[in-house]
């Protein structure tokens, strides 16, 4: 077995064990020359084999330009070396040096640029080779004409041929290293990654070669390697100098061995596992764009969110273009669609500042800017791909794409002349299409394959999902807030008891306009109903829910119930709601409405009391009006839609000139503060003096909120007035048929005192109709009160009975049951207001023009 050279230009011999005179040990060989020249050629440093090369002490050479190092006819030479290194990381040639002795050398160097300490950098320039006098034959090295195989060691035997071609041809990157962890052969794998030949690297260690992290790793288990460590891996392999590590090699190092076991050598083999490499690379970017795309819900950010993810981790640029028309249902046909297909230019990203086809010889186009709209020829193949519902490869010679860049400048603009590979993905998702993402080549040298195609579909797939969410959720949320909007109260009420101010706002949420909802409701007797109400969940249905839940306050409170009751009935309803939808498969929104909250107040002007009940709802706030603020003592209750408990009703006297605040628990569900801060904060709102509640309602909202709420608000702020008593007047009355007369009376006597003679027709009529039916129906005690409002004048008449009055027709020969179809007819509306014991029965009459 032949023993492998242990440094430059000595050539394997037989074994020792081999039989034949004994042969004297070849020298050791000098350790390799370096130094370290800074930009402006002075010498900074000065190595051992660098003395032993040239013959220069370090204090005759460190702080000199380097130029004194040159034979005196190289100057020109060296200058040329000079301006072909600039701008590059790295330098190698030949140059002739002066010996301190006088004699030349012509040197094979190896310079690398290097950071030292600072900004600044320097060259360090490496050489391993001995130095010879011109036109002498360094000794040991194989003298010109020598049979390659003979160099070898193979003699001229066949087979050392083919194992010096195997050696060199091998489909990877091989080296040797000897003990010392000098290189004595590469291979030409290791020629072309390095960008080195062989006698450029002979005699120098791996990290003078490349100087990299991974090289002295690599090093340092060779030299484990050497002591009897056995072979060594490594996941990567050094790059050219400046490039740092190849990613994607598999690199081995395993002892070579004398025939008595002794280990003489190393030798490097470095695989490229390219397809594992780009495999784990497009997972990785799958993986990464999982958490880059679709972060919003704004379709332009999201399509931007795709191009940024694509290059350069897949391409060099891409354009995304969302349809100005999406396409909905049907199979995708292999047909191309017959019209012309516009879309507008939603996102764009390059690798180039100038521009996604700007070439490296300075050609620049543009693939349009956000906004700019694009029209699609019908035989493009953007149109072809969207018609076939897949994404599709095309290299610059493609005739469909050379034809569409004839047809279409845009095409031309956005390919330029130096894109070699296209791919053209169709953004679809859930049988929409959206648009559709371009994918280009010019910087890459590879062309697009079908697993690039494949990490295309699936990033696009993905944006296209995100977008389709959110053009959805917006137009649920802009229905939704449609819907609820038109749920809410409109315009307030004319009424005179209370002066109103509201405000409404949305959550501010992906999760969509909640149920939320208040509302003022005139009662009889010159009343007022206030409800604040909050309903589980968000979307259609909770205002959907929210609109039932509101009709059925309205219809209850038409009745005159007292809020305890009201609230009873409407907790009926949430039941009977929540079992109707207990079918349905959205089970987390079909609640019908259980655990919904609601406030219910009822004032009066005459008597300023206020009756309030609650169900599950936050207490309202009052405001006296010397500014004090508390909350009102309101039984809290269950939410409603649990059955089976009562509510009950809280009753307060409110000075005139009061202020209520009445809202929905988002008010106080701020997360920048906690509910006791929130309160202080609401208290203070309340308590400062104000022109308009407008004003009141707006302060709130400001000192509670620093950001869009995460759930709905409703606030509704209400001033009390009162109905003092010259507007109100009331009278006792017998129960005898004759005190009809004398009721007449005692209305026309006020109404004139009012002023309101106009009215004394109708007002009689009613008294009349309303005074008879109690005498005749109920039971004493009955009295009738007149209450005079700004434009409204209501006439009641209460007795002890329970009995409700019910109007009837009267047939033609009837002499009664035509009295209470008169005052239906004449008055605006009337009604019956049932108390603990007896009822009211009352008529309204507008008092304004017509």
């Amino acid at each position: 077995m032949e023993r492998l050279p242990t440094h430059p230009g000595e050539r394997p011999h037989e074994s020792d064990t081999s039989p034949g005179p004994a042969r004297t040990a070849p020298p050791t060989p000098p350790p390799p020359a370096t130094a370290a020249v800074d930009v402006r050629g002075i010498v900074t440093e000065w190595s051992e084999g660098a003395r032993q090369l040239l013959g220069y002490p370090p204090s005759e050479v460190v702080g000199q330009p380097a130029a004194r190092l040159l034979a005196d006819d190289a100057g020109t030479a060296g200058a040329a070396a000079l301006r072909d290194a600039a701008g590059r990381e790295r330098w190698s040639g030949t140059v002739a040096l002066r010996h301190r002795d006088g004699r030349r050398l012509r040197r094979e160097l190896l310079a690398h640029r290097r950071t030292a300490d600072g900004p600044v950098t320097e060259w360090l320039v490496v050489s391993a080779v001995t130095g010879t006098p011109e036109g002498q034959t360094p000794e040991g090295q194989t003298p010109a004409g020598t049979p390659e195989g003979e160099a070898a060691g193979g003699g001229t035997s066949g087979s050392g041929r083919l194992g010096e071609w195997a050696f060199r041809q091998a489909p990877c990157v091989m080296a040797v290293f000897d003990a010392d962890l000098r290189l004595v052969r590469a291979n030409a794998g290791m020629e072309q990654v390095l960008s080195l030949t062989e006698d450029q690297m002979r005699g120098l260690r791996l990290p003078e070669i490349v100087p990299h992290p991974v090289s002295d790793e690599t090093e340092a288990k060779m030299r484990r390697v050497l002591e009897g460590g056995g072979p060594q891996q490594l996941r990567a392999g050094a790059g050219p100098a400046g490039t740092g590590a190849n990613d994607g090699w598999s690199t081995s190092l395993v002892p070579l061995e004398d025939p008595a076991g002794h280990v003489r050598a190393v030798c490097l083999a470095a695989h490229q596992r390219l397809q594992e490499h780009l495999a784990r690379q497009r997972m990785l970017l799958l993986s990464e764009a999982s958490a880059r795309i679709g972060t919003t819900a704004d379709s332009g950010r999201t399509a931007q969110e795709l191009a940024d993810i694509a290059v350069p981790g897949l391409a060099d640029f891409a354009a995304v273009d969302l349809l100005d028309a999406p396409q909905h249902g049907g199979a995708p046909s292999p047909a191309a669609p017959a019209r012309p297909l516009a879309a507008t230019r939603t996102a764009v990203r390059s690798v180039l500042d100038d521009g996604p086809t700007a070439s490296a010889a300075g050609t620049a186009g543009t693939a349009g800017t956000a906004g700019t709209k694009t029209l699609y020829p019908a035989l493009s193949p953007v149109a072809r791909c969207l018609a076939q519902g897949h994404g599709a490869l095309y290299d610059a010679a493609d005739p469909d794409l050379l034809r569409w860049v004839r047809q279409d400048p845009g095409a031309a603009r956005l390919l330029g002349s130096t894109t070699h590979s296209v791919m053209v993905v169709p953004m679809r998702a859930h049988g929409a299409t959206l648009g559709v993402a371009l994918f280009g080549r010019h910087r890459h040298a590879e062309p697009f394959e079908a697993d690039d195609l494949w990490l295309a579909e699936e990033l696009t797939a993905k944006a296209a999902v995100s977008i389709h969410t959110a053009r959805r959720d917006s137009r649920e949320h802009t229905s939704t807030m449609t819907l609820q909007r038109s749920l809410l109260p409109q315009t307030l009420p004319d009424q005179g008891a209370l002066d109103i101010a509201t405000r409404y706002l949305p959550a501010g949420t992906r999760a969509g306009v909640g149920g939320d909802w208040f509302d003022v409701i005139p009662l009889s007797g010159a009343r007022v109903a206030l409800v604040v109400g909050d309903v589980v969940g968000h979307g259609i249905r909770a205002s959907a829910t929210m609109g039932r839940l509101r009709t059925a306050v309205r219809t209850l409170a038409d009745v005159d119930l007292p809020p305890d009751e009201l609230l009873t009935h409407l907790d009926d309803l949430v039941l009977h709601l929540s079992a109707d939808e207990s079918g349905t498969d959205d089970t987390a929104e079909s609640a019908g409405g259980i655990g919904t909250t609601c406030l219910y107040a009822v004032y009066d002007p005459v008597s300023r009391r206020c009756a309030l009940a609650r169900a599950g709802h936050p207490p309202p706030a009052a405001v006296t009006p010397d500014g004090a603020v508390r909350f009102l003592d309101v039984p809290a209750g269950p939410p409603l839609g649990l059955g089976g408990l009562p509510f009950e009703t809280f009753e307060t006297e409110l000075p005139e000139g009061s202020l209520l605040a009445l809202y929905t628990d988002g008010l106080l569900a701020a997360r920048d503060h906690d509910i006791d801060e929130a309160l202080d904060k609401m208290f203070a709102a309340l308590a400062r003096p104000a022109k308009t509640l407008d004003t009141v309602c707006d302060r709130v909202l400001t000192a509670m909120l620093t950001h869009r709420p995460d759930d709905d608000i409703a606030l509704l702020v209400a001033r009390t007035r009162a109905l003092h008593a010259d507007r109100v007047a009331a009278w006792d009355l017998a129960s005898d048929p004759a005190v009809v007369a004398r009721a007449r009376k005692h209305a026309t006597e006020q109404l004139t005192a009012w002023g309101l003679d106009d009215a004394a027709f109708i007002t009689e009529l009613t008294v009349s109709e309303l005074v008879t039916n109690a005498i005749r129906y109920g039971r004493p005690p009955i009295q009738l009160r007149l209450i005079h409002e700004d434009s409204t004048l209501t006439c009641e008449v209460f007795d002890s009975s329970s009995t409700a009055p019910h109007m009837r027709r009267a047939r033609t020969f009837d002499e009664g049951g035509r009295g209470l179809l008169l005052v239906g007819q004449l008055a605006r509306r009337w009604g019956t207001r049932h108390a603990l014991t007896g009822k009211t029965v009352w008529a309204e009459q507008s008092l304004s023009p017509g």
